[in-house]
């Protein structure tokens, strides 16, 4: 028993030598603090990667907290703009609606900081994007789809060859198809309600701006029914002219050639781009959607479906929205909408003027309103200026050949100021009205022994008449005194 408790002993102090003598070959060696690689770095390049790791780990807040340290710490370090551009991207990470106007904020200031840097046409994308990502359906609010859109021609207007220009077209083409698709479910109502103005007003609108819309083939019928009813088979068939000519491929061509058929007017040859855009976008991938998820789509947000309708080709509408009004928002007398000339002349030529798919350049380049090319003359005013692009009112009846135009009323007419030395007859001219009818009108006549209804009077009356004017004048201050009273006593 002694011999075996002396080897376990033994044994027991051998390990226990071998295991100080490994600790001892095995052991750390001590890292000199002061040469690390942290601390030969810069502080801000330092303070710069911290941040930009927490980001990644999700803790945006302390990101952002150690990027806003960095600009306010060292305002000359060459990590700045990265880290202002840093601060966007977490909040566009992050989501949210604040976070996205916090995003959309910060690009927006790199922009105005940093122009010229590389990284500035990534910031308007981004400022785009984030409005893309934050619209509704077309049947929502539109505010995000517009700006949006506006967003997106800034992008490809300011960097055309910049390696995002090809995604940056394809998002505007779907904001653009979402935008004509709000105006086209408007339309379409009430075109079946019956009220044609209000149609022609919306639909206008679509066929000029929007010419990828993958319903622009529809809005056009339309629009060739409408003035087709409306008695106008010469703007009907120029609407009819453009289903053949700028979509030969559309189920609706083979009517548009039998109305203008019965109309008598000779039928247009397809256009070989539109041809050739048609061709493409038939043979592009188009997202394949299970029935499944179709019936969930009427209660997601966002506009999903809206996007996989939109064209993949052709290049898209690059000019903003103008702020004037429609075409057919137009007030005449009795606060009537006319689809006609200023002031609804019935007189003036109408104008059809839309895009060709594909190009963003306009279609009405000239000819007749009556022509098939799907191009009309501007209507031009008495001063030799063209009027803006309109339609005819469907309830006037059109005005014949080589007839003058119509004059405007002159209660709509603009008066010019008198200048010194200007001819007196121009001026009566221009205002419709002599010197002596002006007279008249505030109760004084040319000649003294003659009234305004045409009686005589004799220097009797004159006289009495001047009593009561100084009458009046008497009357007029008493009441400005009584005036100044109620001013000190307001009861």
């Amino acid at each position: 028993m002694r011999r075996t408790l002396i080897a376990l002993t033994t044994a027991c102090l051998l390990l226990g030598v071998l295991r100080c003598d490994a600790q001892i070959l095995h052991r750390k060696k001590k890292v000199n603090k002061s040469t690390s690689a942290d601390n030969t770095a810069e502080p801000d390049k330092v303070l710069y990667d911290r941040s930009l790791a927490d980001i990644k780990r999700g803790r945006h807040e302390v990101g952002r907290l150690g990027l806003q340290t960095l600009i306010n710490t060292y305002p000359d370090s060459e990590y700045l703009a990265k880290a202002k551009l840093a601060i966007a991207d977490s909040y566009y990470r992050e989501g949210g609606t604040a976070n996205m106007t916090q995003a959309i904020n910060g690009y927006k200031d790199f922009i105005v900081f940093f122009p010229f840097l590389p990284e500035a046409s990534t910031a308007q994308m981004q400022v785009a994007m984030g409005h893309y990502r934050q619209m509704e359906k077309p049947d929502r609010d539109r505010t995000q789809a517009k700006a949006a859109e506006e967003e997106f021609q800034i992008f490809l207007q300011k960097y055309p060859k910049d390696p995002l220009a090809p995604r940056a077209e394809q998002r505007l083409r779907e904001v653009q198809e979402i935008l004509a698709e709000a105006d086209y479910r408007i339309g379409y109502f009430y075109y079946v309600k019956g009220d044609q103005r209000a149609a022609a007003a919306r639909l206008i609108s679509i066929a000029k701006r929007y010419p990828l819309y993958s319903k622009s083939d529809k809005t056009l019928w339309m629009l060739g029914s409408i003035f087709e009813k409306s008695e106008h088979k010469e703007i009907a068939s120029v609407y009819y002219g453009m289903i053949v000519r700028n979509y030969p491929l559309s189920g609706l061509a083979g009517n548009a050639k039998d109305k203008l058929k019965s109309f008598g007017v000779p039928v247009p040859q397809p256009d070989p781009k539109s041809l050739a855009w048609q061709q493409a976008e038939l043979s592009a991938p188009r997202p394949h959607t299970s029935l499944v998820k179709k019936p969930l789509s009427l209660v997601q947000s966002g506009a999903g479906r809206e996007k996989t309708l939109a064209a993949q080709n052709g290049q898209p509408n690059l000019q903003p929205e103008e702020d004037n009004s429609s075409a057919t928002d137009i007030l005449s007398g009795g606060n009537q909408s006319r689809i006609g000339g200023p002031g609804g002349a019935t007189g003036s030529t109408a104008v059809v003027e839309t895009v060709t798919p594909g190009s963003s350049g306009s279609l009405a380049g000239g000819g007749s309103a009556s022509g098939t090319d799907g191009s009309a003359a501007p209507a031009t005013g008495e001063a030799g200026g063209t009027n803006p692009p309109v339609a005819e009112d469907p309830n006037s009846a059109p005005a014949p050949a080589g007839s003058a135009p119509a004059e405007a009323p002159a209660a709509t007419s603009a008066v010019p100021a008198a200048t010194p030395g200007a001819d007196t007859a121009a001026s009566e001219a221009a205002s419709g009205t002599s010197a002596d009818s002006s007279q008249k009108t505030d109760g004084t006549t040319t000649d003294p022994a003659q009234t305004p209804d045409g009686t005589k009077t004799d220097a009797a009356s004159q006289d009495a008449t001047q009593k009561s004017a100084n009458g009046d004048d008497k009357k007029e201050s008493s009441s400005k005194k009584k005036k100044g009273l109620r001013k000190i006593v307001p009861w």
